[in-house]
């Protein structure tokens, strides 16, 4: 247990400061400070808001988990951040408080990848991660499926949304129905009281001649707001659980169908879901019930692994650090458009190895 890395994570991509700790496989502090309660007045993240919100709340988090983790930052062997993507502002607290940590410290540095991270997480809950590994991503800002058989160095893009991502159509989705900010939360639980068989709303790129796993949700958050407006222009009352239980099945539905049609098409006999939607209870039963169908094992870590928290870049790290990936440089940038082929982003510049910047000592600069 000793042996293994002790990493701390960081994660600041959107609304919430995440900074988590793990020694190997194994959690040991998940501390979240999250801004979205300033945000939900907007009806959506304010990325100027949620970089003034990293910024106040990075010290006293990263306190906070190590607080909780019992562990001095003396005894790291390595700090990790979310280099990307995300949004820029945002990013850039959280890349530029780990390279202070980790130069004031003495400690490697690891720039990683949002969705990597994702897919990472869930070895803290189910073990080693089966490689290859099929992987359906589903927050606010992505809807992606990918294949993956070596977390840091090879993930392969299948599929992904072409406009909306889910977790934006439940936002927008919530938004007519005057439901609040986020909207996934509650969509799912009026949803629960609802009949999903209610409305036949569109399900997008199903067609025969449509890509096998790409996503499209425009098309159905469009048709779902036009229904409503016509109720509401005809003086008639809007089935509120029914359009969210109908408007969810129809994401779900669709979500579910292109990732087990993936793993098949591909061999692939597991399928991870993370991700803030991830949490959502009805994509768990629909995805539990086709994969069992379909001779698939489903992982999907608690749901509050699932949404953004500092726990999944410090799991990514500390395979780093197991598979004793270089560490990244400290010309690290945030890249607000990293691509998920780039789970590692080592940098250009001089590594920790041969670092000829250091001539203090770095173990000195950190009280």
């Amino acid at each position: 247990m000793a042996d293994e890395p002790l990493v701390l994570g960081i994660e600041t991509s959107c609304d919430e400061t995440g900074v988590g700790i793990v020694r190997g496989s194994t959690l040991l502090a998940d501390a979240v400070a999250s801004s979205v309660d300033e945000h939900a007045r907007f009806g959506g993240v304010v990325p100027e808001v949620a970089s003034r919100a990293h910024l106040e709340a990075m010290v006293p988090t990263i306190d906070r988990a190590l607080k909780e983790a019992g562990v001095s930052a003396r005894d790291l062997d390595g700090i990790a951040v979310t280099a990307g993507p995300g949004l820029a502002g945002a990013l850039l607290v959280g890349v530029s408080a780990a390279k202070a940590y980790a130069y004031a410290l003495g400690k490697p540095l690891y720039g990683v990848n949002h969705l990597a991270s994702h897919i990472c997480v869930d070895q803290l809950e189910h073990g080693p991660l089966p490689e290859p590994t099929m992987a359906l991503l589903v927050s606010g800002g992505h809807s992606s499926l990918l294949l993956s058989s070596d977390i840091t160095s090879d993930v392969r893009p299948m599929g992904a949304t072409i406009d909306d991502a889910a977790g934006e159509a439940f936002d927008k989705i919530a938004r007519v129905l005057n439901l609040g900010f986020p909207g996934g939360p509650v969509i799912d639980r009026y949803a629960r009281e609802g009949d999903p068989h209610a409305i036949a709303f569109p399900r997008g790129l199903t067609g025969p001649r449509d890509p096998a796993y790409d996503f499209s949700f425009s098309g159905l958050k469009t048709a779902v707001a036009r229904w409503i407006e016509a109720k509401r222009a005809a003086g008639e009352e809007v089935p509120v659980r029914d359009v969210a239980a109908s408007f969810q099945e129809a994401v779900v539905d669709v979500l579910t169908r292109k990732a087990v049609r993936a793993c098949k098409d591909e061999g692939v006999d597991h399928l991870m879901i993370g991700g803030g939607v991830a949490a959502n209870s009805r994509l768990r039963e629909l995805a539990r019930h086709r994969c069992e169908t379909a001779g698939i094992q489903l992982r999907v870590p608690r749901p509050k692994l699932c949404t953004d928290n500092g726990a999944m870049v410090a799991a990514l790290g500390a395979e780093m650090v197991a598979r004793n990936r270089s560490a990244s440089s400290w010309d690290l940038s945030a890249d607000s458009s990293l691509p998920v082929t780039d789970p590692h982003v080592p940098g250009t510049g001089h590594s920790h190895d041969h670092d000829h910047v250091h001539e203090v000592s770095k173990g000195d600069l950190y009280s």
